[in-house]
């Protein structure tokens, strides 16, 4: 019997600096946040915002992005998870989205393959649509961007979207016809380490035509790690071979597009 072949490990992309992580979950990484942060900053990492999908992680992100000087925190529900959006749920996110740590309403969204593969543990669709409906409410109050999840549901999601403003769409994995749609609306388009698969050139594609200030870099870690080490665990550390694909379907230097994205990164974290 032949042997599995072993997956690579990950190693940093050389050479880059100065880049960003625009969406990472610090709390569900393996290691300790302090020990990500620093493997981070060596290999060219100087900011990232960090994540809560519930409000557990939510804090952990808020704790997280008071300890470290160049983190910072996105704190929301995640729609999967709208169900939990109670009264006190409600009132400690209103207090976090007044903390200057936090600078996203995220992630929040619209998610429909959990409710087709475990939907006895996913909120039901209409828990999740009157979550977002809240979540922008509370982005807009608070004047943060609303980071927002989307897996499966791109009608939806536009539909209740609306004309809303100050939308980052984050690891953007729909077709084209939406990107131009999101484009068209002034939302911001963050691609992960998925836009460097093999299958995924439609997705290269989105990247290459959103203009300079709607396009974000992220790692959504330690989820969706780049080729060409797919599969293992991914952590910010790794994002630089993310920058280069996409620098490369741009057609332009990859220290033009790290430039770039620390300039949209300024202006979409109000930072």
């Amino acid at each position: 019997m032949s042997k599995k072949k072993p997956r690579p490990v990950p190693v940093p992309a050389e050479g880059l600096t100065q880049l960003v992580d625009a969406h990472t979950h610090l709390a569900s990484c393996k290691d300790p946040a302090a020990d990500i942060v620093s493997r981070a900053g060596a290999a060219g990492v100087s900011r990232m915002v960090t994540v809560g999908d519930g409000l557990e992680e939510a804090e952990r992100a808020l704790q997280a992005a008071h300890e470290f000087p160049n983190v910072w925190a996105a704190c929301a529900i995640h729609p999967t998870k709208a169900d939990t959006l109670d009264a006190a749920a409600r009132k400690r996110l209103e207090e976090m989205a007044a903390d200057p740590r936090c600078v996203a309403i995220g992630e929040t969204g619209l998610d429909t393959y959990w409710i087709k593969h475990e939907p006895e543990s996913t909120a039901p669709l209409e828990a999740q649509e009157e979550a977002l409906r809240w979540h922008m409410d509370l982005a807009k109050e608070a004047g943060k961007v609303l980071m927002i999840h989307n897996r499966e549901a791109d009608a939806e999601l536009l539909r209740v979207l609306g004309d809303a403003e100050n939308v980052m769409l984050h690891c953007f994995s729909s077709p084209m016809d939406v990107a131009k749609e999101a484009l068209a609306r002034g939302w911001v388009l963050s691609f992960a380490g998925n836009v460097t698969f093999k299958r995924n050139e439609e997705l290269r594609q989105s990247a290459a035509i959103a203009p300079a200030g709607q396009l974000l870099v992220e790692t959504d870690a330690p989820y969706m790690t780049p080729e060409p080490f797919r599969g293992a665990r991914n952590e910010p550390t790794f994002i630089g071979h993310t920058y280069n694909c996409i620098a490369e379907a741009r057609g332009m230097d990859v220290e033009d597009l790290v430039t770039e994205v620390n300039q949209t990164f300024n202006s979409v974290f109000g930072l």
